[in-house]
């Protein structure tokens, strides 16, 4: 995919900090948008500001999300997908409470699923599923031990998706940056982030992510944003 312009890509967390950031790197390179989040009035400051990309209000972690997502794209060719949803909770296991497990469950991963299983036969041929995992995907984190599970169940994901989907011409990309100076931090479901180092320029982490769409790469691990 080395031409994004006038491609149609849906962004699903499009209001989070990395989320936003993508969508305009897209938008600056031509692209076209549909962004997703829940909450309708960031929708509608971002599609503003990226010259009115269409937007749909939707609570991914709900059934009734991604039908919602899928009805709204399901009019017009649709050439890839971001998913940048997402949310992390602190703590240790024992003190894991089953509305938090649920909330990091249906959001980073259940919601996700519900939503490619809908999608995936809208998109064009030679298309393009990005998808947002993250470090402790890759290294577990003691204190994020669902958090970490949740992310780790996104990659093994991508590599079934990917080679059922390989046949309709539909890459996956999946991306495990890093930490990174986003807030999530700050706005976890539960618990108290540890003190961390600081973490990786947001605006750079998008870039690169974007410059892997269009050269064609299929794995973003955490080196790649050294």
């Amino acid at each position: 995919m080395d031409e994004l312009s006038n491609r149609h890509f849906l962004i699903v967390g499009a209001t989070g900090a990395l989320g936003s950031r993508i969508a305009r790197e897209l938008s600056r390179q031509g692209a076209e948008l549909t962004l997703s989040g829940r909450n309708e009035e960031k929708l509608g400051v971002l599609a503003a500001d990226l010259g009115g990309a269409a937007t749909v209000r939707a609570d991914i972690s709900t059934p009734a999300g991604p039908a919602a997502i899928t009805q709204a794209v399901s009019g017009r060719p649709l050439h890839g997908i971001v998913y940048a949803a997402g949310v992390v909770a602190f703590g240790p296991l024992t003190e894991l409470d089953d509305d938090t497990l649920d909330e990091l469950l249906l959001t980073n991963v259940v919601g996700y699923i519900r939503l490619l299983r809908a999608v995936a036969p809208h998109l064009e041929r030679d298309s393009l599923i990005v998808q947002l995992s993250a470090v402790v995907a890759e290294s577990p984190t003691a204190g994020m031990a669902a958090y970490s599970a949740s992310k780790a169940a996104l990659s093994a994901f991508a590599k079934a998706a990917a080679l059922e989907l390989r046949r309709q011409g539909v890459r996956i990309l999946d991306v495990r940056p890093p930490h990174t100076e986003t807030g999530l931090t700050g706005r976890s479901i539960a618990g108290s982030a540890p003190k961390l180092a600081e973490g990786k320029d947001a605006d750079a982490v998008a870039r690169r992510i974007v410059q892997a769409m269009i050269d064609g790469e299929r794995d973003l691990p955490s080196s790649s944003f050294a």
